[in-house]
């Protein structure tokens, strides 16, 4: 990750926003409890506000990005017990199946290339009835400028795509909505029983 972007997702703004307006645009009324799981969880700032939201909710936190799991961890340390910080591939996530109450993916859908295959390890992880919920980035010209350079590792999501790679997983109620100026796009679906 750029370190210009590390250091925002990072940062006490970058909380404050995530607790304030990305969150609850994010969960679109849901109030989670039991056990949550973020992928490309950053620097832990939505875990830790779904933390300090829902005392019900446990949380494990994951990415890929070593130093960002190490701001992950100290993001969560006050909430002892209720969460964890783990390195995980997103595509390929070291947890049994039917495991998650939740599951969260805020904004990083985009950096993995194969991000059908971590939709579908996030069902996959889900259990019956739990509520996958996130948001990403939809490709525009904006959001290929903000990733120049960024070359092969990432992959916007085109609008129409969340909708066909839900379609095609064991999850029901489905919600695919745009966001502001139509840059992300926002949804939510629960695992089939």
């Amino acid at each position: 990750m750029p370190p210009a972007a590390r250091a925002f997702l990072t940062s006490g703004p970058y909380r404050f926003i995530a607790r304030r307006i990305v969150l609850p645009w994010v969960l679109q009324g849901e109030h989670p409890a039991g056990e949550g799981l973020e992928i490309g969880a950053g620097g832990g700032a939505m875990a830790a506000q779904l933390l300090a939201a829902y005392p019900e909710l446990r949380m494990t936190a994951t990415d890929y990005d070593d130093s960002l799991l190490r701001s992950a961890e100290q993001a969560l340390a006050p909430f002892g017990n209720r969460a964890s910080v783990q390195r995980a591939d997103a595509a390929d996530l070291p947890f049994g199946d039917n495991r998650f109450d939740l599951v969260l993916s805020a904004a990083m859908l985009h950096h993995v290339v194969a991000w059908e295959k971590a939709l579908a390890e996030a069902v996959r992880v889900l259990r019956p009835g739990g509520l996958l919920v996130g948001y990403d980035m939809l490709d525009s010209p904006l959001s290929r400028l903000l990733h120049i350079g960024r070359g092969h590792d990432i992959r916007l999501v085109r609008w129409g795509q969340m909708d066909a790679a839900l379609g095609r997983l064991p999850v029901t109620g489905t919600r695919v909505r745009p966001g502001p100026a139509a840059l992300v796009i926002r949804f939510a679906a629960r695992k089939a029983a």
